[in-house]
């Protein structure tokens, strides 16, 4: 496994652990088809929710909210839109939100997360 795919496997797991001890269930991990991949798709109560996990291992190059600009956002929706066509009974008159995990792994102290809900 690539450094930046153990990163971004860091990442991916720790946002879930987060969200699934705040109470998320967790439908759908690294959803993938051919335009692309969505990091994690979970109820927060009610809400669906795709959320864009971003690793960084120290901030030397930017924070990794940064990395989630509009051009990938646009794609993010795009791909939420596909995944919501081919699970329509998961919609069902459901609110959708879509939200940024930023992980830095080596910040001081331990690993540092940001949640942004409804990020764009």
């Amino acid at each position: 496994m690539r450094v930046k795919d153990a990163v971004g496997r860091f990442g991916e797991d720790l946002a879930a652990t987060h969200l699934g001890a705040a109470g998320w269930h967790i439908v759908e991990r690294n959803w993938r088809c051919a335009d692309g991949e969505i990091d994690l798709i979970a109820f927060d109560g009610d809400i669906l929710v795709f959320v864009e996990v971003k690793t960084r291992s120290t901030t030397a190059f930017g924070d990794p909210v940064e990395a989630v600009d509009e051009a990938k956002a646009v794609r993010v929706r795009r791909l939420a839109a596909r995944w919501l066509a081919e699970n329509q009974s998961v919609r069902r008159g459901r609110e959708v939100r879509f939200d940024v995990v930023a992980v830095v792994r080596l910040a001081p102290g331990g690993p540092a997360l940001t949640h942004l809900a409804g990020a764009f």
